[in-house]
């Protein structure tokens, strides 16, 4: 299981470093075993119009740009999200005590290296939430790869997993729930809530009795015996995970 989805935004009014910035991206991408997903923008407004929070994972943003400048347009971001990271390339050092006011992670200089940036993006897997991993399961004989984010429900069947995705969809695996888990590195986010039944506790709505809810509105059976417990295990999942994003918050902002 590997770092696997990031999406990039690449700001800059100039064409060619679009283009160069896209090109070593992907290869990078392609070398690592990672998805990446670029999308220019070529004016700080236009990425700011298109910006939301949690949207991507990562922001190159030139800081010398017509219109709106690239420090300008960092603070409006961070008013919006302040966990995302932010890599500024420049041609110049002489704002950087400037820009990193903005929170940034790291800059890149232009003309763009190919070990700079696979530097910069080498640093960036390390410091991300690890809500972007995958695995790979066999099912009609094809060999697919899943995202532990779209994996709602787990539930086994005889001799096979039925895996039920946060798209409707579902895949049929000749596995065992302990097999699963391992294959996922025992990731804390699925939850045991029957014999036989994990969930996503991403996923969770609420319980009702002795159902859990999924947000899909899927009802599956708990171990009555084991409700608190279970209860509990989502609790403390999610009070971690927030701890882990002021950690992380905390550290972009150093």
């Amino acid at each position: 299981m590997r770092w696997n989805r990031l999406k990039i935004a690449l700001v800059d009014d100039e064409q060619e470093y679009l283009d160069e910035m896209t090109r070593l991206c992907r290869d990078f991408g392609e070398r690592c075993g990672c998805q990446i997903e670029t999308v220019p923008f070529t004016t700080g407004e236009t990425f700011l119009n298109a910006f939301s929070d949690g949207g991507f994972s990562v922001v190159f943003m030139d800081i010398y740009m017509e219109g709106i400048d690239g420090i300008a347009a960092a603070l409006k971001m961070r008013e919006q999200d302040n966990r995302c990271i932010l890599v500024f390339l420049t041609s110049s050092t002489e704002f950087m005590p400037d820009a990193f006011s903005c929170h940034a992670f790291e800059y890149i200089t232009k003309p763009f290296s190919l070990q700079r940036v696979e530097s910069v993006l080498q640093d960036v897997l390390k410091v991300l939430p690890p809500a972007q991993k995958y695995i790979k399961v066999s099912s009609e004989r094809k060999t697919v790869r899943v995202f532990l984010d779209q994996i709602a429900s787990v539930v086994t069947s005889a001799h096979y997993l039925n895996i039920s995705l946060t798209d409707g969809k579902s895949l049929r695996c000749r596995m065992t729930m302990p097999e699963f888990m391992r294959l996922t590195e025992e990731d804390d986010r699925f939850i045991t809530i029957n014999k036989g039944i994990a969930v996503n506790a991403d996923y969770v709505h609420d319980f009702d009795g002795n159902s859990c809810i999924l947000e899909n509105g899927m009802k599956l059976p708990i171990r009555v015996r084991n409700r608190l417990k279970i209860v509990q295990a989502l609790q403390d999942y999610h009070f971690n995970k927030i701890r882990s994003r002021q950690r992380h918050g905390k550290e972009l902002s150093l």
